[in-house]
């Protein structure tokens, strides 16, 4: 009698384990599954929008180096020194067909003008459509125009102030361009908007968007793995079970 209440028990046991293996296997599938069909789905689309399409390279033109008209003279680069306070590079630039001296400070970069020195003016708004003109490559109409001192979802990564430039189009392509300099900062359009979203999907960061080693993501990574595991498992414990029947 007791060698047989050991063979139950042995036997109880052997059908336990591969149940509560199974149902964990099930619920941790029910889990992490949306995720994993998000991971691909996503992933997909990463792969087949390519990156310079993404990073909207195609809206906006190369820089056209020119020649500096020097022939007029310069303001000497110590007189911009002196005006920029705490300076720590001075240099020649373009502001559109103008030649300026461009000095970094702490507070940003300032313009001074290369013949007078005279410290210029933060761009106005028609000015700013003018920039926008020459740097868009499209054809489609301006259709807002705004100086911002909040950053923007899409431009988080950004300190402002800058301008935002939205033009017309099913892809909403939109320029952002310092106040100061008329620079280009960063673009933005659709596609974009759409990789940003499918990425805050992938990596699980639903905040920044820019964590990738965050807690979320690291136990779903390590569900999935032990839901492979289990699965596995399963699999080789069934084709064991097969053979026992056979045998």
């Amino acid at each position: 009698m007791p060698v047989s209440g050991q063979r139950s028990k042995v036997i109880v046991m052997a059908i336990r384990w591969p149940l509560l293996v199974r149902r964990t296997h099930k619920w941790l599938a029910l889990l992490v599954g949306v995720q994993a069909l998000l991971w691909t789905l996503t992933g997909l689309y990463m792969v087949v929008v390519h990156i310079d399409t993404i990073h909207g390279d195609h809206l906006v033109r190369a820089p056209v180096v020119e020649p500096f008209d020097l022939s007029g003279g310069l303001a000497p680069p110590s007189r911009i020194v002196a005006a920029a306070s705490g300076a720590s590079e001075i240099r020649l630039q373009r502001l559109f067909d103008r030649t300026v001296w461009r000095a970094e400070t702490p507070d940003g970069p300032q313009l001074f003008d290369a013949r007078s020195g005279v410290l210029l003016p933060a761009l106005t708004a028609p000015q700013i459509r003018e920039q926008a003109r020459r740097i868009y490559t499209g054809d489609g109409k301006i259709v807002s125009v705004r100086l911002l001192t909040s950053a923007p979802q899409e431009m988080q990564s950004r300190k402002p102030p800058y301008w935002q430039v939205e033009f017309a189009g099913w892809n909403r392509p939109t320029l952002y361009l310092s106040p100061t300099t008329g620079e280009l900062v960063s673009r933005r359009h659709a596609l974009w908007r759409v990789f940003d979203f499918a990425w805050m999907l992938h990596i699980m960061d639903y905040d920044e968007r820019t964590d990738v080693n965050n807690t979320l993501l690291r136990v779903a990574t390590w569900s999935t793995f032990a839901m492979s595991l289990m699965g596995a498992w399963l699999l080789f414990w069934s084709f064991k079970r097969r053979k026992r029947k056979t045998a």
